[in-house]
């Protein structure tokens, strides 16, 4: 698992579709809905671990874009 796109194929093996419309909206839900899949014990911890890194590495480009966007 090394992208975005990879965390979304994971979430939907457990039924888990995301698509708010807006990229960091969808980061932030993808983030809650893998901790409750966390919390319910059905995800390895290596797996866990590794899309929440991702995750956050995406949601800080996602606000360092929005940061660029408003300087200019």
């Amino acid at each position: 698992m090394k992208t975005l796109y990879d965390v979304q194929q994971l979430l939907e093996k457990y039924g888990v579709l995301v698509h708010v419309g807006k990229r960091i909206w969808d980061i932030e839900l993808m983030a809650l809905e893998l901790d409750n899949i966390n919390r319910s014990q059905l995800i390895s911890k290596h797996d866990y671990l590794i899309a929440k890194m991702i995750l956050r590495r995406e949601h800080e480009y996602e606000e360092r874009k929005e940061k660029e966007k408003h300087r200019s």
